[in-house]
Parts: C-alpha cells; sequence; structure tokens
C-alpha cells in the first residue's frame, strides 16, 4: 500500500466532482459569509491547512483581521451581524452533531435570518467545508498560501 499524498491524482475522476459540486455550492451565498462558515468549522474541525486557506481567502475579500481572530470566540464578539451569527450558530451545531444533537437554538436563529433556499445552500456550504477538512486532515494536506504583495 502507498500513502495517499495527491487525492487529486489517486481518484481524478472523483476529486474533479467533488471540487465541482464545491465551487458551486460555495458560489450560492455571499462570499465574506461563507469565509466566515468555512473558517469556523476550519477551527473547529482543528484543518490547519484549510484555516490557513481560508484566512488568506477571507482577508484577499476584505475581510478584517479583527473579525478572523474573532471566529475562535465568536459568540462573544459582537462584530458578526445576525445573519452571521446564525449561520456561525449553524456552523458549529452541524459540525459538532458528534456532541449531540443540539441544534435546536441554532435552528431557530437560522431560519429568522435565511429563507429555506438559503437554509439548504448554506448546510450544503457546511457539509462540504466539513469534508474538505476531513480530506485535508486525513492525508495530511498543506498547500502553502502565496505572499500577498504589501
Amino acid at each position: 500500500m502507498t500513502k495517499v499524498t495527491e487525492p487529486f491524482a489517486a481518484a481524478p475522476q472523483l476529486m474533479k466532482q467533488w471540487m465541482a459540486v464545491s465551487l458551486a455550492v460555495q458560489g450560492s451565498l455571499e462570499k465574506s459569509l461563507t469565509e466566515l462558515v468555512k473558517i469556523r468549522a476550519s477551527i473547529v474541525n482543528g484543518c490547519a491547512n484549510c484555516i490557513n486557506m481560508h484566512t488568506a481567502e477571507a482577508r484577499a475579500g476584505g475581510e478584517s483581521e479583527q473579525r478572523i481572530y474573532l471566529l475562535s470566540a465568536w459568540r462573544e464578539a459582537p462584530c458578526y451581524t445576525p445573519r452571521e451569527r446564525a449561520a456561525l450558530a449553524w456552523t458549529d451545531a452541524l459540525t459538532r452533531l458528534s456532541q449531540g444533537h443540539t441544534q435546536g437554538e441554532a435552528k431557530a436563529a437560522l431560519e429568522a435570518e435565511f429563507t429555506p433556499e438559503e437554509q439548504v445552500k448554506l448546510t450544503l456550504m457546511i457539509n462540504i467545508i466539513n469534508g474538505w477538512n476531513r480530506i485535508a486532515v486525513g492525508f495530511d494536506l498543506w498547500l502553502e498560501q502565496p505572499a500577498r504583495a504589501a
């Protein structure tokens, strides 16, 4: 047996389809919200690769350092909108399903801030980033992010 070091080389067709679904879901909600969700799920899952990647993408999209840094303690930080808070609570609830099915309060907030269609889109986004986290952590992936010009 050999170690998987590049999932796209090991299973190119499936990974290409996985990437296509990821891009479709990613583009279904506002970019800033999507990046916050990706970072938060990656923090919960301990995925250094995805935290590194998505914080760089969030910065490139204009997200503030403060809001990126405070994602680890978002409940106590006043800098997120009610919509973002609902998305982050839903992200936590779904990412931590193994710790108990306690999503009732998060679902109420979700329903208050998101249309039914957006609820499905957000849920799919959370599933996608959790999947990527598992691929990256499972196969010890690290993609170095290019340095931004000053």
